[in-house]
């Protein structure tokens, strides 16, 4: 879908919306009954909680109804260009840690499993899935994780068309490799690649010329719709790739100004991040094409969440009940 059609159905949908009672399901019982146990949080929503006191973040998870978690990197097994670069974000996030918090992946799986989570996804780097695959996917078979996950190619390694042309190779190698151990790659996108460059749209040259049986995708649906795309045109339009979702809401409808997205733009719509049913996007919508196409997994982010024990409580019960 095009960019302008999109805004301006958006903008439709929240005048609509605004009328309507706030709940999620109304009389589709069969979508709730689809959701149970699909719903988890992606912990990037809350690394202050997790360095705090890791258990009782993992408790006040599962009694807001949370049954899966999705790890973010580093890892101590991660590319050391990668932990390098969390040091760097310090600035940003303060005293936080990353990876399974001094856990190892057996001793980490030990003590989620005993709050009731299962770990089906780990994000991870470019670097770490090209060159420390191996270490990557031992741990994520200790985890119980299927998808190991690019949450963003680097700002660096996507300026040009030529570079994302080589990313799209270099995609099909990391998920062949991915394959051979035993687990599954996926891409997840931020707001960069939609729009044309030379006439050619990066993101739809990637999912064309990676092969579907080793690249997988997650759909991010808050930086989909700030790129100007609609979440529901790219499931029905490649209804085959995507296999994870992340699910969060936008305060108010504002898209990128231009294509080379980098760290500091995205964190500027940070602000625009809310609770699930609290925003403009159509989640029901949204939810219901990634149900009906075979996404197996949806994860609440709300990245850096300023109130987790508020805000993902709200997210927990608009999806849940």
């Amino acid at each position: 879908m095009k960019r302008n059609t999109f805004i301006q159905q958006l903008a439709v949908t929240t005048v609509a919306s605004s009328l309507l009672p706030n709940f999620m399901y109304g009389q589709n019982a069969s979508l709730k009954a689809a959701l149970l146990n699909k719903i988890g949080i992606q912990l990037f929503s809350i690394p202050k909680l997790l360095s705090e006191n890791l258990e009782m973040a993992l408790e006040t998870l599962q009694q807001m109804g949370y049954t899966s978690l999705e790890t973010f990197g580093p890892y101590t097994f991660s590319a050391q260009k990668a932990q390098d670069g969390w040091k760097n974000l310090a600035q940003f996030l303060g005293p936080v840690s990353s990876g399974l918090q001094g856990h190892t992946p057996q001793s980490f799986k030990e003590l989620t499993l005993r709050y009731g989570f299962q770990i089906p996804s780990m994000h991870t780097d470019l670097e770490t899935l090209e060159h420390h695959m191996a270490p990557l996917a031992a741990a994520a078979h200790k985890l119980g994780a299927t998808y190991v996950v690019l949450p963003m190619i680097p700002d660096e390694e996507r300026k040009t068309l030529e570079d994302y042309k080589k990313m799209a190779d270099r995609f099909n190698a990391i998920g062949a490799q991915a394959q051979k151990e035993g687990i599954r790659f996926a891409y997840h996108n931020h707001g960069a690649g939609f729009r044309p460059i030379n006439g050619v749209v990066p993101f739809e040259y990637i999912i064309k010329n990676t092969n579907p049986d080793t690249v997988d995708l997650e759909l991010d649906i808050f930086w989909t719709a700030a790129a100007g795309v609609d979440p529901v045109a790219l499931m029905n339009q490649y209804t085959n790739r995507y296999k994870l979702m992340h699910v969060k809401d936008m305060k108010m409808l504002k898209t990128f100004e231009n294509e080379q997205i980098q760290m500091q733009d995205l964190m500027a719509f940070f602000p625009l991040i809310t609770s699930c049913g609290q925003g403009v996007l159509d989640l029901p919508a949204i939810i219901a094409k990634g149900v009906e196409i075979g996404i197996s997994h949806f994860f609440v982010e709300q990245d850096l969440v300023q109130e987790p024990k508020t805000a993902l409580a709200v997210s927990a019960a608009f999806l849940l009940t």
